[in-house]
């Protein structure tokens, strides 16, 4: 409802509405009661409520060219549009969660155009936010709030980015989950005969992410070599309302596409695998799936295991046999934590998880580096002799 209040004008009741235009500034609007000031007080104020109440301020002209007089929220949905052929079919549905979960439910009501937004609306919009969402997920709202505006700055649509002016959210220190030595163990025993159990298997010993280990194919095992190399995705995304699936035949980043030695247990793994792949095919007919007759990971009939099965298949499994909640992510996590308690260097662990920097590893990882600690300690005790005794009568 919109404020308002009575003025008197010539001997008469008048009532001036108050509310914020499209481009953010206050608004007033007149309006006649053609009631004379003595004894109309009660009915005036009557006819304010019934004012406030029944007005609504008038919308911005939508329009589908692209103008700093546009709704900021239609030009968010807009810029959806520009963008989706530059960019992966992951990264643009993030941007459809965001914009259409988040940004246009926030700025549509308030009919802020794209030339009227400020610093202070993109501020409340964040503060907002935080009240249900984590500061990573806001994080994420500025980033792609960023990338949009700086669009609109270099079509000379506003003359500069008002997100550059706002506070973002102080990122939360990530703390990776991860299992023991010990849980581990419970874990593989517990995963025996389960569809996922060489999955699962796979992911913990190098670490590798989801998308990765659905993503094998038989033409990168090399038995010979001993080897096998990650260089095929199977990730999914929401697109449009529906859900794809997404086989790329690239990894997240230059540094994840690595080759890793296939050690002799895998090794026998996966010509049993293979062998039981090849049986089935033919018990099966033309009832088999030949659409993934590549990949590593399929089940009887062919079918790919698709990503929201491991994700949910392995949190029913370890709730099931009573295991301590992780993540499937976090198996990458216990792998890390084993290796460094090995005493194998970060840049090591850089390279078997496939991290673009050490810098990236060390953030994740520095505090469950036991070892070097202990290291350094060693060294100041060398270099740093203690007295053997405490003085007397101290403490």
């Amino acid at each position: 409802m919109v404020s308002g209040r009575l003025t008197e004008k010539n001997g008469y009741y008048y009532i001036v509405l108050s509310y914020k235009g499209p481009d953010g500034k206050r608004v007033q609007k007149w309006q006649g009661t053609g009631l004379p000031v003595k004894g109309n007080k009660k009915k005036a104020d009557e006819l304010l409520r019934q004012a406030r109440r029944s007005f609504a301020p008038p919308a911005p002209t939508r329009t589908s060219d692209l103008s700093s007089d546009m709704l900021f929220s239609d030009y968010m949905l807009y810029w959806l549009k520009i963008i989706r052929s530059s960019v992966e079919q992951t990264t643009w549905s993030g941007y459809c969660f965001n914009v259409n979960n988040h940004i246009v439910p926030y700025f549509e009501p308030t009919g802020i155009t794209l030339g009227g937004l400020q610093a202070r609306h993109i501020q409340s919009f964040y503060l907002h936010e935080l009240e249900t969402l984590k500061a990573t997920s806001v994080i994420r709202l500025h980033a792609n709030m960023h990338k949009a505006l700086k669009y609109a700055v270099k079509r000379d649509l506003i003359p500069g980015n008002p997100v550059d002016k706002v506070e973002r959210p102080k990122p939360q220190k990530y703390m990776a989950s991860f299992y023991t030595a010990q849980e581990m163990e419970e874990l593989f025993q517990a995963a025996r005969g389960h569809r996922l159990e060489l999955i699962i298997q796979f992911a913990a010993f190098y670490g590798l992410r989801r998308g990765e280990v659905i993503g094998l194919r038989w033409e990168a095992v090399d038995f010979e070599a001993g080897t096998f190399t990650i260089r095929h995705t199977v990730t999914s995304a929401n697109v449009e309302g529906k859900h794809i699936l997404i086989q790329a035949d690239r990894a997240k980043t230059k540094s994840s596409l690595r080759t890793l030695p296939l050690v002799a247990g895998f090794a026998q793994r996966l010509r049993d695998l293979k062998a039981q792949q090849e049986y089935n095919e033919k018990l099966c007919g033309n009832c088999y799936n030949r659409k993934y007759k590549g990949y590593l990971f399929v089940d009887e009939m062919g079918n790919l295991i698709l990503p929201n099965t491991v994700t949910e298949g392995f949190a029913k499994m370890v709730k099931d046999n009573g295991l301590r909640h992780i993540r499937f992510h976090d198996l990458r996590h216990s792998c890390a934590s084993l290796l460094l308690k090995q005493g194998v260097p970060m840049k090591q662990i850089q390279e078997w998880l496939g991290h673009s920097d050490i810098s990236t590893t060390a953030n994740i990882y520095a505090h469950l580096d036991s070892q070097s600690k202990q290291l350094s300690a060693a060294a100041m005790e060398k270099a740093l002799a203690l007295p053997e005794e405490l003085p007397q009568g101290r403490w």
